[in-house]
């Protein structure tokens, strides 16, 4: 049976990128060929039953995985990836294939849980065309107007958001954590086509702490709104990913510190970096972030922003400032979707696994937890026998 059907190669590349391996590193584990690898993931022959089972083993993806058909027409636009240059290109992919798992996984779920709808501003930015100071204090002003702009539309006032993440997933994007086991990756934002459908995903690095994914929230939602999905980002110059991520940056600290407020909180003492603790725990924005907004708003001067950053390096607050505190995630959209399909009874956790296989999603649970950010073996198929017999 097992001999006879047709092996998606795609399915087998896709599991090889998922565990973040290159064709070399395959290689290595099975003994096969890069070539004949490369042959197999893209179609052009069948491996023996005894090669296919090498690569589910070294791959740990159950072997009808790569014997059935995508339901799913996935095609992954961009993924900002804030640190672009210091990551190689294998565990980005790995990161890219792991979110498109993530938007089935999505895609499977709406067919019975209503998720929010997407209700973005809409919002036009032009950007910088040089480099020239003009230019810059321009694109300064129009993300300032966007960043004000999404505040009105989004009903939040000039006060401190309180759980940014929740006010993101209400909006219809998807924000969820992976462990990335690359120190390099910090988080990122990807949109994915599902048939016809495009699913905002905002990816955290889950050991960074709270004031940190929160400007990573907002640094992603900076992406959403700004720029241009259909840009291939691998093919930006240095210097236009450079430009990409300082707009983010400027986004999201005047959507964390509306100048109106923040602006009137810093201006009391400005140039105490003892005062900017005080903030921190007001606003939940790191004292770095502030003292460059507070210079940005030209509440301090360009002489006072240095000494300031040369006095957190001397405290050492560059890595560890006063009162981090490790982020906790609010639970998540998809994780509300699994716990309101388990307790209403609508579904199983093996009745979720059997929709899954049948819509090519045939992983294992250890897997489909993990993208999902649920309890280990919250998804394990119950081994115990049914009783034949109960009490009268």
């Amino acid at each position: 049976m097992i001999i006879n059907t047709k092996i998606n190669g795609e399915h087998i590349k896709n599991a090889r990128l998922f565990r973040g391996l290159s064709l070399s590193d395959l290689s290595e584990r099975t003994n096969i060929t890069k070539q004949a690898l490369s042959l197999y993931e893209n179609g052009s022959i069948r491996p023996e039953i005894n090669k296919l089972l090498e690569i589910a083993d070294a791959l740990q993806f159950p072997v009808d995985f790569f014997m059935c058909n995508d339901v799913f027409s996935v095609k992954t636009e961009s993924t900002y990836f804030r640190s672009l240059m210091s990551t190689s290109k294998i565990a980005r992919t790995s990161q890219c294939v792991r979110v498109e798992f993530i938007a089935k996984l999505y895609e499977v779920l709406i067919d019975y849980v209503d998720f929010p709808d997407r209700d973005f501003p809409s919002v036009t930015f032009q950007g910088k065309k040089s480099c020239e100071i003009e230019e810059e204090e321009t694109e300064t002003l129009e993300i300032e107007r966007i960043a004000s702009q999404c505040r009105k539309y989004w009903g939040l006032g000039y006060e401190p958001i309180k759980d940014l993440q929740k006010l993101i997933e209400s909006k219809g994007i998807i924000v969820t954590s992976l462990d990335t086991k690359e120190s390099d990756i910090d988080a990122f934002s990807q949109r994915t086509i599902i048939d016809s459908n495009s699913v905002y995903i905002i990816v955290l690095n889950s050991s960074k702490n709270n004031v940190r994914s929160r400007f990573d929230l907002a640094h992603e939602l900076g992406h959403i709104l700004l720029h241009p999905w259909s840009e291939n980002i691998e093919e930006l110059s240095k210097q236009e990913f450079k430009d990409r991520e300082s707009q983010a940056n400027k986004f999201a600290g005047a959507f964390l510190l509306p100048k109106e407020t923040f602006g009137n909180d810093v201006g009391h003492y400005p140039t105490k970096l003892d005062y900017y603790i005080h903030l921190k725990n007001k606003w939940k924005v790191s004292i770095q972030a502030m003292v460059y907004r507070a210079h940005q708003l030209g509440i301090i001067s360009n002489s006072q922003y240095q000494y300031l950053m040369r006095q957190i390096s001397k405290r050492g607050w560059r890595t560890n400032e006063p009162n981090d505190t490790p982020y906790i995630m609010s639970k998540t959209l998809l994780q509300e979707a699994i716990e309101l399909l388990f307790t209403s009874g609508k579904m199983t956790p093996s009745s979720f696994m059997s929709t899954l296989k049948k819509k090519g999603l045939n992983l294992r649970h250890e897997d489909i937890e993990d993208l999902l950010v649920l309890e280990r073996d919250s998804l394990k198929e119950n081994s115990s026998s049914t009783r034949l017999i109960k009490l009268k």
